[in-house]
């Protein structure tokens, strides 16, 4: 699903990937350690061709993305990957159900189809009740749920997340943990998810450490 092959990457003098290799199988759930300044969310943007790489490759579902020129890689973006941040970053505008459709319409789908699959995916998260709120009206753990929701409109093949409950009370965390398995049953969706929370490691089906630009074996 996901393959890397020897990615670097400096700003300035400061080189903060060194050669990184790995690959991730379809359907994996992988979390990303490591101390602040190892890399790991430098390493997540490149996988989310959201930075490039000073050299390397990386392939998500048999295209180099690398490769691409801009505007095809925000088509493949919005096609095949996800995100979730440590702060939502729902628009405060917007209901819940139009924050969730937003993706949709990017991608050019019609109003109804976007409705559709945003309610589906606020019922499985058994926010349905909530769909008409803003999100000043939301928990926190609401609110994150919404932004997977968000993450999951296009059905895309990879959803890579950044520190998801970072911002999260402890039952909201151990909730948005059960949730990624959950996604992954329905949804077949691949999870990577960069994350200080060892509890949320610890039950990912593989750790990654990584350490001073480099994965540690």
């Amino acid at each position: 699903m996901i393959d890397i092959r020897n990615i670097t990457k400096s700003f300035g003098p400061l080189q903060v990937l060194k050669g990184i290799d790995l690959h991730i199988n379809e359907g994996e759930v992988v979390s990303i350690v490591g101390p602040s300044g190892a890399g790991k969310t430098t390493l997540l943007q490149i996988m989310g061709t959201l930075d490039k790489a000073d050299s390397g490759t990386v392939s998500i579902a048999g295209t180099d993305v690398a490769s691409l020129r801009r505007r095809a890689v925000a088509r493949f973006r919005g096609q095949h990957i996800g995100f979730v941040f440590q702060f939502h970053q729902l628009l405060p505008e917007f209901t819940a159900l139009e924050n969730v459709m937003i993706p949709a319409f990017i991608a050019g789908k019609g109003r109804n189809e976007a409705r559709q699959r945003a309610m589906e995916l606020l019922s499985f998260m058994g926010l349905q009740e909530r769909a008409d709120h803003k999100p000043s009206q939301l928990s926190g753990g609401e609110k994150q749920r919404v932004a997977v929701a968000r993450a999951l409109t296009n059905s895309p093949s990879v959803v890579l997340a950044d520190e998801p409950t970072g911002s999260l009370d402890s039952a909201n965390k151990a909730e948005l943990h059960r949730l990624f398995f959950d996604l992954r049953e329905r949804f077949n969706q691949t999870f990577v998810i960069v994350t200080h929370d060892e509890s949320l490691a610890a039950l990912t089906d593989r750790t990654i450490h990584l350490r001073d630009g480099r994965i540690e074996i």
